[in-house]
């Protein structure tokens, strides 16, 4: 017998495990609630409610830790919770975990109870889940409930199936034109698949529920034929009248990729079994990580944790040195790099030198607003640390001299580790002043041209979004695999309705025309954005493609214009997807509304 397990005696143990399982079935159901709710904002159009509840929903998992945490210290003493009882804590949380819809998210949460309780020194697969404990595989065929449905158009066809599919997501409210809607998705999926395709013995699955986003709604699936897959997304949209629309059909696996992208606000998507719901959107995209997935779910903590696991595995199948990111130095971070993963390391410099006015508190907020904030496709979320443990051999010394020079505050040396004890993970993007530097070397003026009119594009998004960039330097910009302009750098980030645009008044006189400082007062949200061409046209070919494609950023009424519109609740629509590929019908456009899709 003493080859087996010693049986579990610590009730203590067994009713940490509990409270912590509660504290989790309590966050999760809040979080299926709130995903509900985005049904209801979407078919009554209350967009201000639906961006409400979507910020709310993202501090549920930290309030519901903290209240677990809280609960357990008021429970018990420390003396009680020794080593061999925080062991079979563990122990009884998988033995509750067996039977669970979602185990994985379960014992993430557990992860963080305990994070916040034990020493960094604890941090290990006795005590935490290093490694996870339980699968997820074939959790909902076992608990018989279906994360997608399947239709076969074969049988019906495929205008009476896509009709079926469109009407069993049952929302109350009535859709325009559903029969052309039809006609059109059928028109674009056979001009992609081929007219004969769908004729023969296809299936198409559909998640069972619609992802909402902002005022869209969008239907996932794909089209499977033996062993190819096409995946879809058709996203539903209401008209000025308040009717429904389908609005496009998305096939195309980069477009789609952008729908799912970093970039965006999380979708809210009610899942019961979320683990079915990330293995297929990963079937649709298989080199998205899981990390990734669970994130754009609204799962970002989950996330987090995938990530983690990754980089873990990363630095053990790794050689390289973690070293000083390439491009400008930044006065508010210092940036490193590990030249094989494809993120940055981001940690808040203890003080700053003039022009900066800020302080680290203050860049937090900054970073802390953007992950409330709609991305609308044009800024990076970030994902954010505490005490983050790397191997001393793998820092290189310029990086750790760096470190300790501008942020001692942050970096702790344990024996053989460096630990930061607050950072944040961004997704690595080419810079776009070194991109426009390339192009040049490399005679590319179309890469150049493109990179130009990307930045304008990038800007203008965020506008529309209530965001002024603050600083618009090309260094604080990054271009991303599908050449994409996103911008990165958060800490002077401002709302644009609290920003006041001026045109620069006419000198009095020539003394007022030759002062080296300006003559008129300037406030501290003054902007002046006739100034931008100084700092960002000094390249002729720069200034040639800025001028052709969005000169209006350099006038003041431009940006007063927009401005008024956001004062008035009129926010720009800013679609995940190109114009060009949408159907014939316009967005709601009422002043109550917020971004679009």
């Amino acid at each position: 017998m003493q080859n087996f397990p010693k049986l579990l005696s610590s009730q203590i143990a067994f009713d940490i495990a509990r409270m912590i399982l509660d504290g989790f079935d309590k966050h999760y159901r809040l979080f299926r609630h709130s995903s509900q709710n985005a049904r209801r904002h979407f078919e009554r159009m209350n967009w201000k409610e639906a961006q409400h509840e979507a910020r709310e929903r993202i501090a549920f998992y930290d309030r519901r830790v903290q209240e677990c945490v809280h609960s357990l210290e008021d429970e018990y003493q420390e003396g009680d919770l020794t080593d061999s009882v925080w062991r079979e804590v563990k122990l009884h949380y998988i033995g509750l975990l067996t039977d669970h819809r979602q185990p994985e998210l379960a014992e993430t949460f557990f992860n963080s109870v305990c994070c916040n309780i034990l020493h960094r020194t604890y941090f290990h697969n006795d005590f935490i889940f290093v490694r996870p404990a339980l699968s997820t595989e074939y959790i909902e065929s076992a608990e018989g409930i279906p994360a997608y449905r399947v239709y076969y158009p074969a049988q019906d066809g495929l205008a009476t199936t896509l009709m079926r599919m469109v009407t069993n997501f049952q929302l109350d409210c009535a859709f325009a034109h559903l029969e052309r809607d039809v006609a059109q998705v059928e028109a674009r999926l056979r001009m992609v698949l081929g007219r004969g395709a769908l004729e023969a013995n296809h299936q198409i699955q559909v998640l069972s529920s619609l992802f909402y986003r902002n005022k869209g709604a969008y239907i996932v699936g794909k089209i499977i034929n033996g062993n190819h897959e096409s995946p879809f997304v058709i996203p539903v949209l209401h008209t000025r009248s308040g009717s429904l629309v389908l609005d496009t059909v998305l096939t195309d696996t980069n477009l789609i990729t952008l729908l799912f992208s970093f970039t965006r606000a999380y979708f809210m998507v009610d899942m019961e079994v979320p683990s079915a719901y990330v293995q297929f959107v990963r079937s649709m995209l298989p080199n998205k990580p899981r990390s990734e997935i669970y994130t754009i779910l609204g799962l970002q903590k989950q996330g987090k944790a995938l990530f983690y696991r990754d980089f873990l595995h990363h630095l053990r199948h790794s050689s390289d040195s973690f070293a000083v990111a390439p491009g400008i130095r930044g006065l508010v971070m210092v940036v490193f790099a590990l030249p094989s993963f494809p993120y940055v390391f981001k940690a808040i410099k203890d003080s700053f030198p003039p022009p900066k006015e800020t302080t680290p508190a203050l860049v937090k907020e900054k970073y802390l607003l953007v992950k409330y904030h709609d991305r609308v496709g044009r800024m990076a979320d970030t994902l954010e640390y505490s005490n983050v443990a790397f191997p001393r051999s793998r820092f290189s010394e310029d990086l750790l001299a760096e470190l300790k020079q501008v942020a001692p505050s942050l970096v702790e040396e344990d024996q053989d580790q460096i630990i930061i004890r607050h950072l944040y993970i961004e997704r690595r993007m080419t810079p776009l002043n070194i991109w426009l530097t390339e192009a040049e070397a490399a005679g590319d003026e179309a890469a150049i041209e493109h990179g130009v009119r990307e930045y304008g594009n990038a800007i203008k998004d965020l506008v529309a979004a209530n965001i002024f960039p603050g600083d618009m330097l090309y260094k604080n910009f990054g271009v991303t695999r599908q050449g994409r302009v996103v911008f990165y750098d958060y800490d002077e980030i401002e709302y644009i309705s609290d920003c006041n645009f001026r045109t620069i008044p006419l000198p009095r006189n020539e003394e007022d025309e030759m002062a080296a400082e300006p003559w008129y007062h300037v406030g501290k949200n003054d902007v002046f954005p006739e100034q931008f061409g100084v700092f960002l046209l000094g390249n002729p070919k720069v200034r040639q493609y800025f001028m052709k494609h969005h000169a209006d950023l350099l006038t003041a009424a431009y940006w007063q214009q927009r401005k008024l519109r956001i004062v008035d609740g009129l926010l720009e629509d800013v679609f995940p997807y190109p114009q060009e590929i949408r159907f014939s019908y316009q967005p709601s456009s009422n002043p109550t509304t917020a971004q679009a899709a």
